[in-house]
């Protein structure tokens, strides 16, 4: 079931990244060398050789011309970016793997009763030890060259992360990916108010009215949910409460003067917001399951589905996460309200359909809703004006 859903998925995948790189059209002449930060194709069997595990995509050598590419491609036509289009490719697969992965490990940890913390922090272990391998290996990446000051401004950032992260694991150990993603991709609703009231942000009237869908969506698919789990609602709503004071406090700490060039670049920036995610994380799992933290080494020992799908899970999430901002990077903000609608989409239905979980119609209903909700308060403001002129 699992091989026959994702063949039926990725090529629909594919054609959307087709039509996004033909849309974005990021004009003439465009030379890219990605930064370095990966694809290494790791291929293991996970928990009975279903799913491939390949975590990051180490660019690093690869420099390709997308004018070059195009000319061969169309006779000199239209230019279409190849390195957009794979990072749009690793990005989707990277989150669609690591949402399989780490339910795999929590279901396999006992659900929500089992090891949540645990293995929301040791998949941020698990990146900070490739983002310390890159910074170790000989001309991979150079280390960021902050001072400790600089040091102390990133620690709200990761404070941020290591919250909406570790909410997160947790929403998604207590009920159904499909659910859970669901009621993340109401994000919008909440970095509109955390933005209004704590960062003096202005959201305009129409994006206001867009919150409607969202937020309705989102009660249409809960009432559809038939494993529908109240905790799993809280933590995905704290979720997104974190994501929204991150986005801020990063956008905060990017405006310091120079702190960007100081960093050496996303990579950097990526790896130092893992790194302190995880300690904060490491403080939490401490208070919470240290006690019972040599029965999970026991039940690793015993389990390679948790062990494995552990590491996996971890290697994932830092790769798409990481390719997930050089592609924000390199794209507007439709472009951007395009991918993230398809990422949520190809996310929830397929892993629902890999992972046996319910797609009642009037989740369905909700989740297009709610989805919907989102493009448009994407996308309303560049409507509006357009609609004036």
């Amino acid at each position: 079931m699992a091989r026959k859903s994702s063949t039926l998925l990725f090529p629909a995948a594919l054609l959307a990244l087709v039509a996004l790189a033909l849309w974005t059209n990021l004009g003439p002449s465009f030379a890219f060398a990605p930064p370095r930060a990966g694809v290494q194709g790791q291929a293991a069997a996970l928990t009975g050789s279903r799913f491939a595990a390949a975590p990051d995509v180490q660019a690093k050598g690869i420099h390709l011309r997308a004018e070059a590419a195009v000319s061969a491609a169309t006779g000199g036509g239209s230019k279409i970016d190849i390195p957009l289009m794979l990072y749009f490719l690793f990005w989707y697969l990277g989150n669609y793997y690591y949402n399989i992965t780490n339910k795999l490990a929590l279901n396999a940890a006992g659900g929500a009763s089992g090891f949540p913390m645990t293995i929301a922090t040791l998949q941020l272990g698990v990146g900070c030890i490739w983002a310390l391998l890159l910074w170790g290996y000989p001309d991979a990446r150079a280390l960021p060259k902050i001072t400790f000051d600089d040091w102390k401004k990133t620690l709200l950032v990761g404070f941020t992360s290591a919250g909406a992260h570790a909410a997160s694991v947790f929403a998604l150990s207590a009920g159904a990916v499909s659910f859970g993603q669901i009621v993340k991709a109401a994000e919008p609703a909440f970095a509109a108010l955390v933005g209004t009231l704590f960062y003096k942000s202005k959201v305009s009237f129409a994006k206001w009215l867009c919150l409607i869908p969202v937020i309705g969506g989102v009660c249409l698919a809960s009432l559809g949910e038939l494993d529908f789990a109240w905790a799993a609602l809280f933590t995905a709503g704290l979720a997104n409460v974190f994501a929204a004071f991150k986005g801020n406090e990063n956008k905060k700490l990017m405006s310091t003067d120079g702190l960007k060039d100081r960093m050496g670049g996303v990579g950097n920036q990526f790896a130092l917001t893992s790194i302190n995610s995880f300690l904060f994380c490491l403080v939490l799992m401490l208070v919470t399951e240290g006690y019972k933290f040599g029965e999970f080494v026991t039940l690793c020992k015993t389990s390679n589905i948790v062990l494995m799908n552990l590491i996996y899970s971890g290697l994932w999430f830092y790769g798409y996460n990481e390719l997930a901002t050089m592609t924000i990077k390199k794209t507007n903000a439709v472009t951007q309200s395009v991918a993230n609608t398809a990422k949520r989409v190809i996310v929830i239905v397929g892993v629902a359909i890999v992972m046996g979980e319910s797609l009642d119609p009037l989740k369905l209903i909700g989740c297009g809703v709610g989805i919907g909700g989102v493009f448009l308060y994407s996308v309303i403001d560049d409507l509006v004006k357009k609609a004036k002129k």
